[in-house]
């Protein structure tokens, strides 16, 4: 289980349960506050001011979307208070990152417009994010195409107890980011994950591929209870690259 302990102590579910809500959602704690919007689910964190996770189904139409529409980040209108802001960000260096990308989102305007909700969004390196960040998410529309469907969870990570924090609102900036991938072949389920320091990586998406079982134990949850264990201790580049 990863430390977040610091002067803006953050919360860890300590009791996670599975829920049958879909292949994509991860185990969580009943004390989480789960949003659901048309193209994503999240668990938001009041202390940290970021999600907890994000989880989404992409199948091979939605990858195709071609809706645009321009979109200013806002506070989600369907959580509760304290919550991230615009102001909080200001200045501060920091991306607004998405977590379910608008790429992900274009399939629906609605879709779109909430994805610039800060339940989705976490600050990120703007290199990381515009760069190997970008390749993974490029990677994932691809994976949708080629397998009809992907399930997508993925989140913050924190490795130090004193990590840093955008002031005064003292929004959480993570050491690290997890996305983890699910698809479901003829040969049954196939997984992979990707683990990316928040600093400057430009790297291709092979260069950050671990397996879901390995990020399970650094966050102590379980990113997909509804698919066999043994999906998720190890994965085949080929069915990925």
């Amino acid at each position: 289980m990863l430390l977040l302990l610091s002067t803006c102590t953050a919360q860890v579910p300590q009791v996670p349960l599975q829920l049958n809500d879909g292949l994509e959602i991860p185990a969580y704690d009943a004390s989480e506050d789960i949003v659901v919007h048309i193209g994503y689910t999240a668990s938001y964190n009041h202390t940290t001011l970021i999600p907890n996770w994000v989880a989404w189904e992409l199948t091979a139409e939605e990858a195709n979307g071609r809706v645009e529409g321009q979109y200013s980040f806002s506070r989600d209108p369907d959580v509760k208070f304290p919550k991230a802001s615009r102001e909080d960000y200001s200045n501060s260096g920091w991306d607004k990152g998405h977590m379910a990308p608008r790429a992900d989102m274009k399939w629906s305007a609605r879709a779109l417009e909430e994805s610039y909700y800060f339940t989705n969004v976490c600050p990120q390196d703007h290199e990381m994010n515009s760069q190997a960040w970008r390749k993974i998410e490029e990677l994932t529309r691809r994976t949708a195409r080629r397998y009809g469907a992907v399930y997508v969870v993925c989140g913050p990570l924190f490795d130090t107890e004193n990590h840093r924090h955008i002031r005064p609102a003292c929004v959480h900036v993570p050491d690290r980011f997890y996305k983890a991938l699910a698809v479901n072949t003829s040969e049954g389920f196939r997984t992979v994950a990707f683990i990316v320091e928040n600093s400057p990586q430009d790297g291709s998406p092979r260069r950050y591929a671990v397996t879901v079982d390995s990020v399970e134990v650094l966050i102590g949850r379980d990113l997909f209870p509804l698919i066999p264990e043994e999906a998720e201790t190890s994965f085949e580049w080929n069915d990925w690259k």
